[in-house]
């Protein structure tokens, strides 16, 4: 569970209920990660399917059902709906981007402006590599490690199993660790997912 879920899920019940500052406080706590998630997934133009995705997002929000970790798992797969019809109206492979200046503005946290710069360039490293592996692979990591949710939220999004998703996560991690090489993903799985078997 993420930190800010029981905020989230008070925020969702006040914005389905009409609070439209509780709407901001929901966006302001799923934005970065499902941005991160969008530019894993179709580079530059992550900013335009985040608009499309949050527009369905507040047209559809009072059918919403759930909590704060939930609510995150349904944006990843409203988001992921249309960062894929965008790449079938383009016909194009995801485009690698830099990270928008704006988004590392807007990244809660107490960092120092030096550490968020340091942060920024290893997002962006990050996400260059995450979007060089296969498709599976890469929506598995970007779900579980960006957005953060656990298995079988994740493979909800996909419409996988959730073995599938630790897979394809694990197969993903363990080739980003040998691209950067790095131990520590084993066969036990990814324990960077704080997940054991």
């Amino acid at each position: 569970m993420r930190a800010h879920d029981g905020e989230l899920g008070a925020a969702v019940a006040r914005a389905q209920e009409g609070d439209e500052a509780a709407f901001a406080v929901a966006y302001r706590l799923v934005q970065p990660a499902l941005l991160g998630f969008l530019r894993g997934l179709v580079g530059e133009d992550a900013e335009d399917v985040a608009s499309d995705a949050w527009l369905e997002i507040a047209r559809d929000l009072g059918r919403f059902k759930g909590d704060g970790a939930g609510f995150r798992g349904w944006t990843a797969t409203i988001a992921r709906h249309r960062a894929l019809d965008h790449l079938r109206r383009q016909k194009v492979r995801p485009r690698a981007s830099a990270l928008d200046q704006d988004v590392l503005l807007d990244l809660p946290g107490p960092q120092s402006t030096y550490d968020q710069a340091l942060e920024s360039i290893s997002t962006e490293a990050a996400l260059d590599l995450v979007r060089g592996l296969p498709r599976d692979q890469a929506e598995a990591v970007l779900l579980r490690v960006v957005v953060g949710l656990d298995a079988p939220a994740a493979a909800r999004v996909l419409g996988k199993r959730p073995g599938a998703v630790r897979t394809a996560a694990y197969r993903g991690l363990k080739r980003l660790a040998k691209q950067l090489g790095v131990q520590g993903v084993t066969d036990d799985g990814p324990r960077t997912l704080g997940e054991s078997k």
